[in-house]
């Protein structure tokens, strides 16, 4: 019985060590230096994380905090499973295959970068961005996934709603977000627009309010 408790352990440590040495030979395999390798497997990279045109279709890793910067596009990636938890820096997850952010940094100290991917939502996005939002050329037509209280630039162009965006101007689209979040302007899937909602962003924010007969892409309940 000892004999066979002890064989078990030393199988259970032996496949601990392997383990470790698989993520040890990944690091050295895409450059990354600096890192602790965490109890649940995850690693913590002081630094930054370079992982863009790997032709990845998954993250190689599991990353915990990443003090820098981490980049991870132009690959075929279809989820972000693995992604850190928090990222100092920039996150930067464009030119790949994402139909959704789940997944994604619970935090970013700089931008966050998704554009040209298959995004419909943004639902997953991190709550606690302080640097621009790009989400250029994807399928998005609503910004539902953008909390409250978000203040930045934000890169919407390339969507269907954009359409929308650009009826007002630029340096207000920050507070655009959080309106047309609050009162449920989009509403059926992001088919749907409702005029006197819409028409209420622009009196908040003190602009004249235009003539919309139309908005390319959406049906309008006038």
């Amino acid at each position: 019985m000892k004999l066979f408790r002890y064989q078990n352990f030393i199988k259970e440590s032996k496949e601990d060590i392997d383990y470790t040495g698989v993520i040890k030979r990944k690091c050295k395999k895409f450059g990354i230096k600096n890192y602790t390798i965490n109890e649940d497997s995850t690693i913590d990279v002081d630094g930054d994380v370079n992982l863009h045109r790997d032709r990845l279709t998954k993250l190689p890793l599991k990353f915990g905090k990443v003090s820098g910067d981490f980049s991870c596009h132009r690959n075929q990636l279809k989820s972000l499973s693995g992604a850190p938890l928090s990222v100092g820096g920039d996150f930067s997850c464009y030119s790949n295959e994402l139909k959704s952010l789940s997944g994604a940094p619970l935090s970013v100290g700089g931008g966050f970068s998704c554009s040209y991917n298959q995004l419909k939502s943004l639902e997953g996005i991190s709550g606690r961005i302080s640097g621009v939002i790009y989400c250029y050329n994807n399928q998005l037509r609503d910004v539902k996934g953008v909390k409250d209280g978000w203040l930045g630039d934000f890169g919407v162009d390339g969507n269907p709603v954009y359409e929308i965006f650009k009826l007002f101007p630029r340096d207000n689209w920050d507070e655009v977000i959080e309106i047309l979040n609050e009162y449920e302007v989009i509403r059926d899937n992001g088919n749907l627009i409702i005029l006197q909602r819409l028409e209420q962003v622009f009196l908040d924010l003190g602009l004249e309010v235009p003539e919309i007969e139309e908005i390319e892409g959406y049906k309008i309940h006038f």
